[in-house]
């Protein structure tokens, strides 16, 4: 821990900032990015709350000149819910970027993306390489720790369709690489650590403006709980997409699977039925979704 750049005590302490100071450092953050990239930078923005809150500090709070210059991206995979791609065509300077596959395309040549993208690449992994120790480590493990496929989903080895961890790197990531490439711009994304533990992570050996990363990015909401960012939008009013207001309490593509099974009370696609269901009827029925969702035991009618 103690090559850490961001010591578990300090992320604790900023957790437990007022939303003031956590407003104050988050434009710290965003203005020494801009500075160091001298402006080319972008928000990432997927119409959800964080982005929001991110887009409207980076244009309306931080000391940023020509703030409302800066651009938003949007990636338009086909998999967003309508109200979002409604809320998002609200917002002025937003670049809308699309993949080369569509998810039909994706999920017929690669695989359907199912419990966690990690537990979709081992199992990836194993039912297509031909290394016999590669496919003991996913298997069994590894002294050194390498990941395994978990007991609970070895089952899937044998499932009768493909899994796989692609879908985000081909609608989302190749499209921002080329963004990136061709812009020179560098990423301001509304990500927080309490989403998930790699996040916290890459937190802990980046910080919030990962200056020395592969992919430099900026994660200035990083500190922010979910209930900091509901203060925010409540404080300063600041709309939202209408999703919201139906029951969801994230967004993102509306198909993808990783996740679902440990969801409580109604899952995203037994929702979906009732707010989308000529959606649901094509995800279900048409992509296949539904015979996936019976094989791993998880509602959706």
């Amino acid at each position: 821990m103690a090559n850490y750049k961001i010591t578990p005590e300090e992320l604790r302490y900023k957790l437990s900032l007022s939303l003031q100071d956590k407003i104050d450092m988050t434009c710290e953050r965003i203005e020494q990015w801009h500075e160091h990239y001298n402006g080319l930078v972008y928000v990432a923005f997927s119409g959800g709350l964080d982005s929001t809150v991110l887009l409207d500090i980076v244009r309306n709070k931080a000391f940023i000149p020509e703030a409302k210059d800066i651009p938003a991206v949007f990636f338009d995979t086909g998999l967003e819910y309508p109200e979002i791609r409604d809320f998002v065509k609200t917002f002025k300077n937003v670049e809308w970027l699309k993949p080369k596959l569509t998810y039909r395309q994706v999920i017929e040549k690669y695989g359907y993306p199912l419990i966690s993208k990690e537990q979709s690449s081992f199992i990836q992994e194993y039912r297509d390489t031909k290394s016999e120790k590669l496919r003991d480590i996913r298997f069994n493990g590894s002294i050194d720790g390498n990941g395994k496929i978990s007991e609970k989903w070895k089952f899937l080895i044998d499932a009768p369709f493909k899994i796989s961890d692609k879908c985000c790197d081909i609608l989302k990531k190749n499209p921002v690489k080329k963004y990136s490439k061709q812009t020179g711009r560098k990423a301001i994304i509304g990500t927080r650590v309490d989403e998930s533990f790699r996040r916290k992570i890459n937190y802990f050996k980046f910080g919030c403006n990962a200056f020395d990363k592969k992919d430099p990015t900026s994660t200035p909401l990083s500190f922010w709980t979910r209930q900091d960012i509901l203060n925010y939008i409540e404080k300063y009013n600041i709309k939202y997409s209408s999703i919201y207001d139906m029951g969801y309490d994230r967004t993102g593509c509306m198909f993808c699977m990783f996740g679902v099974q440990n969801e409580k009370g109604q899952n995203r696609f037994q929702k979906m039925k009732i707010t989308h269901p000529k959606i649901w009827d094509y995800c279900i029925n048409k992509l296949g979704i539904g015979d996936v969702l019976d094989f791993i035991e998880v509602p959706y009618e």
